[in-house]
């Protein structure tokens, strides 16, 4: 999609964080934006910014799980913006724990906003995006679509089946012809808000509180959301099948390229003497 000047692009989890910064930047590129997300008060902040920039925005509060509410929304942007290009599954949530510890509620949880939010919002713009000109779908996997670690089973899960799902797609689209196609996006660490909203079961195999978490956390994010954002809508315009956002997805890239399995005992090895 090389033009995105008076296209439709609808983005979930457009609250804050990299979902707030692809409206942005995506108003700035000359986009009307359908911005969708659970936090009403940020989605009012994501509005203003846009509206401030001369943008065109509508705003839904979405609970990405709830297939009939993406459904419904689909519809509405379609109707309010007369059509759409672009959809963009960004929201997303975090789940740390150990298989042993972890309950079925939190697995669920997080597998129906990251990877069922993904095929909801997939499934119900795509016969829309059929009938424009040109459309594009961007699901977005991490970093942890790439390599495994350890209490990150669920999220790990949830991440390499958007991978899949999404790969798959492509592949389709492009055997039949489709003027649709669609982007993979694997971002490192995106200084975002996941970290205060995921759920934490503290273990003995990682003893780690909330606090502990939303700390190591922010040590490690490395991308801002705009730079994420910028990164992202350059992988549309240039219909790449796949994104890769900071340095450190870059890393663990070529390391899982390299050391397809070695790098399991890299990473045991080096908790194991960090909790000693």
């Amino acid at each position: 999609m090389k033009e995105l000047t008076n296209r439709v692009a609808a983005v979930t989890g457009a609250a804050s964080g990299m979902g707030q910064a692809l409206a942005i930047g995506l108003a700035r590129e000359g986009c009307h934006v359908a911005a969708a997300d659970l936090n009403e008060e940020g989605l009012k902040e994501t509005v203003k910014i846009v509206e401030s920039m001369g943008g065109v925005i509508t705003s839904t509060v979405l609970d990405v799980s709830d297939k009939a509410g993406v459904e419904a929304w689909a519809a509405q942007v379609v109707k309010d913006l007369d059509g759409v290009n672009i959809i963009i599954n960004n929201a997303g949530v975090g789940l740390s724990a150990t298989v042993e510890d972890m309950s079925y509620e939190d697995f669920e949880w997080v597998m129906d906003i990251n990877f069922w939010g993904v095929v909801y919002g997939t499934k119900a713009f795509l016969p829309y995006l059929q009938q424009e000109k040109e459309g594009h779908i961007v699901n977005v996997s991490s970093l942890f679509g790439i390599i495994s670690g350890p209490t990150f089973s669920a999220y790990n899960a949830t991440k390499f089946a958007v991978r899949g799902f999404t790969e798959a797609l492509r592949q389709e689209l492009e055997i039949s012809g489709s003027n649709v196609s669609c982007t993979t996006i694997h971002p490192g660490g995106i200084k975002t808000n996941i970290a205060k909203t995921s759920r934490i079961t503290d273990s003995n195999l990682l003893p780690l509180d909330q606090d502990s978490f939303i700390a190591d956390f922010d040590k490690f994010t490395m991308t801002s959301p705009a730079k994420a954002a910028d990164t992202i809508i350059n992988g549309i315009v240039k219909n790449k099948r796949r994104v890769l956002i900071g340095k450190d997805a870059q890393a663990m890239d070529l390391i899982q390229r390299f050391l397809p399995t070695a790098y399991q005992r890299i990473v045991e090895t080096s908790l194991k003497f960090a909790n000693r």
